[in-house]
């Protein structure tokens, strides 16, 4: 189960990147209780502005394309305990990260908004579902599912299966590291989180992201060497014109980075050759390059444009 929860995770970005595809006015931020709730060992962060998720169709298509199934349980278990997330959430957050002893990668949510605290522990008491204390918290089970879900005050909800919010709460608590200790990933935060959707990835994450992304390619010599020098990454998505994607990917040097952007330049190309003509748009309207040690990718369209794209072949043949 945790391997699946690892490659269907990352699948959310890996499906924008290997169709070379992928807000002033929203931003993405997470709360100190929100950043402090994150284990220090993650492997991948998304967080969603989710009324700018909701204000466009382009972004609501892209969910339903693309949303992990075990994401897609957590969703239907909140909403099933009587949680509005539709009408109460402004920011959703899951993190991907690697359990302590070995026991793989977990996945867990966190919540920002104004909650009906009041009303969602009535419904709980009405329903008899009774908490697991762990010190001052509690965790009240979510449906059938074997989700669970913490409040950790009234702005703050933290949800996943038990142990992913158990090892949430630890980290809150601080008897376990952090997200707030990991200084790498706090620094490429403050690059991304005033965007409406945002994502980093560690050094692993970044790896299996990039080796999906290039296909045949990362069979090559080349690849070899660009793999063991990347660093981590990082993507925006932007729906209030239109749709546009950007990816940065930081390597240890600029050579790399030049190799890595050469590599995904001949992906492009070739994909070219057998795509419809919407594909091959819509490669010609990405953008790969380097610079200062950091491959970059960016790509803008119409709704229209990448609503079509996600129906195309191409996009179909990532996502199976």
């Amino acid at each position: 189960m945790n391997r699946n929860y690892k490659s269907s995770f990352c699948g959310t970005a890996l499906v924008i990147l290997a169709t070379m595809v992928s807000t002033a006015a929203f931003a993405a931020q997470l709360s100190s209780d929100g950043k402090a709730s994150i284990p220090h060992d993650v492997q991948q962060l998304i967080v969603v502005d989710y009324h700018a998720m909701q204000n466009s169709t382009a972004a609501m298509d892209l969910k339903d394309r693309v949303l992990p199934p075990e994401l897609k349980r957590l969703e239907t278990a909140m909403k099933s305990s009587g949680l509005k997330v539709d009408q109460d959430a402004d920011t959703l957050a899951f993190a991907a990260f690697r359990a302590s002893g070995g026991e793989g990668t977990r996945i867990v949510g966190i919540a920002q908004g104004q909650f009906h605290t009041r009303e969602v522990l009535a419904n709980f008491a009405k329903q008899k579902t009774k908490p697991i204390v762990l010190r001052n918290n509690s965790i009240f089970p979510m449906g059938s599912a074997g989700m669970s879900v913490v409040f950790l005050n009234q702005t703050t909800m933290v949800f996943g299966d038990r142990e992913a919010v158990k090892a949430a709460l630890d980290a809150r608590d601080g008897i376990t590291s952090n997200l707030l200790s990991n200084g790498e990933m706090v620094n490429e935060m403050i690059t991304v989180d005033s965007k409406a959707i945002w994502s980093l990835l560690d050094q692993k994450g970044t790896q299996t992201m990039m080796k999906s992304v290039l296909g045949e390619a990362a069979q090559l010599a080349d690849y070899d060497t660009v793999r063991n020098r990347m660093k981590s990454s990082r993507y925006t998505m932007d729906f209030q014109n239109g749709v546009k994607f950007d990816m940065a990917v930081v390597m240890s040097d600029t050579v790399t980075a030049a190799t890595a952007a050469t590599l995904m330049k001949g992906v492009s190309i070739l994909r070219k050759t057998s795509g419809s003509p919407l594909e091959k748009t819509a490669l010609d309207q990405t953008t790969i390059d380097s610079n200062s040690g950091t491959l970059t990718v960016s790509y803008s369209s119409s709704d229209s444009q990448f609503a079509t794209l996600l129906s195309s072949p191409l996009f179909q043949s990532v996502v199976k």
